[in-house]
């Protein structure tokens, strides 16, 4: 099974059978890559969903543009509007590509805690970007407030609401979760991730259970600093948000619309400190030749210990959110590293990566 899976990764290779419509027509039918040296170390079959491969760069893609084509559809926005949305950075990187091949201005309402490339790349694509204090999103200030706010105060001109917009979820059961199953064939045992909005694990967990009748497990791979294991360990018990990771866009301090179509359907939930997340940042990189960032790590070290969990040569799948670009002056930086404590998280053999002062 495992050989014949590994096939079918390589032959789909890094692009589609056919040509597409520019870049809405790109996004999507990634392929899935085998994670070799992680599968042989568990004794089970690793996958990893390259979600890098879309034009914009990462899993947001997928959202972005049903986002907006659900927007199209029910008729809440015409040539020239506007596009608002509050995100952490790649979400508002899709919307920035598509709203350029649609022809729509992007206004992007984010944390000021982002990494410098995102803003960077946010504003080269053309969108008007305004970071904000960090604040809970309690705090009227919240930059997912602002980008409501902001949107009704302007004709012609929808706030995409990707946390709590479902039409998020239903882009990933529509597209993720069907390709992960032609790819595997229909056997596929677990799918775990990380979650940020809740899209991509209520669509894929949805499609996938919908598919296997109940059989494949759903898992929530959690940051520090996020309730999410906490309130599915303890039976639905949401506490205060406390502590804070390196990883951005993942993590949550509530349940999401998004998340709350699928919550009660997770097979569990655990955590990942950002030590190990850091530290298969530079394995994968060093044994695989794959060049992820920290959430895409996260959701690799929470496959491995998924897959230490379930019987031997079960099939598990995960996201590979996006790649490093977007992160490198940090995550291959010692100064960074050493300034979070994590610099000793890199293996010594490893330490040659982070080449960055």
């Amino acid at each position: 099974m495992a050989s014949a899976l590994r096939n079918i990764s390589w032959s789909r290779r890094f692009a589609t059978h056919s040509s597409v419509q520019g870049f809405n027509g790109a996004v999507g039918n990634t392929p899935l890559i085998y994670l070799k040296g992680l599968s042989k170390k568990t004794g089970s079959h690793i996958y990893g969903k390259a979600e890098f491969q879309n034009p914009g760069g990462s899993v947001k893609d997928r959202a972005a543009l049903g986002l907006v084509r659900d927007a199209e559809e029910r008729g809440l926005i015409k040539p020239g509007g506007t596009v608002v949305e509050g995100t952490a950075g790649n979400t508002g990187i899709g919307l920035a590509h598509v709203c350029r091949a649609k022809g729509y201005k992007c206004v992007i309402y984010m944390p000021n805690t982002q990494s410098q490339e995102k803003i960077d790349l946010l504003r080269m694509l053309g969108a008007d970007v305004r970071p904000v204090p960090a604040v809970a999103f309690e705090n009227p200030q919240n930059y997912n407030h602002q980008a409501r706010e902001y949107a009704i105060s302007i004709e012609n001109a929808i706030w995409t609401n990707q946390f709590d917009n479902i039409a998020n979820a239903k882009a990933h059961y529509e597209t993720t979760g069907p390709e992960i199953w032609e790819q595997t064939k229909g056997q596929v045992d677990a799918f775990i991730c990380a979650t940020g909005t809740g899209g991509t694990l209520a669509g894929v967990g949805k499609y996938l259970k919908e598919m296997s009748n109940g059989k494949t497990q759903i898992w929530l791979a959690d940051p520090p600093g996020s309730v999410l294991t906490s309130y599915i360990t303890s039976g639905g018990r949401l506490i205060e948000r406390s502590g804070s990771s390196i990883t951005e866009g993942i993590g949550q301090g509530r349940i999401t619309d998004n998340l709350g179509t699928f919550i009660s359907e997770l097979s569990g939930a655990f955590t990942v400190p950002d030590s190990k997340s850091i530290e298969m940042v530079y394995d994968l990189l060093d044994s695989e030749g794959l060049y992820v960032g920290a959430s895409s790590a996260l959701n690799v070290v929470a496959a491995v210990e998924l897959a230490q969990r379930l019987p031997k040569g079960s099939n598990i799948v995960t996201i590979i959110c996006d790649g490093a670009y977007r992160y490198q002056t940090r995550l291959f930086s010692k100064a960074w590293l050493r300034s979070k404590d994590l610099e000793d998280a890199i293996p010594p053999h490893l330490k040659k990566y982070a080449v960055l002062n």
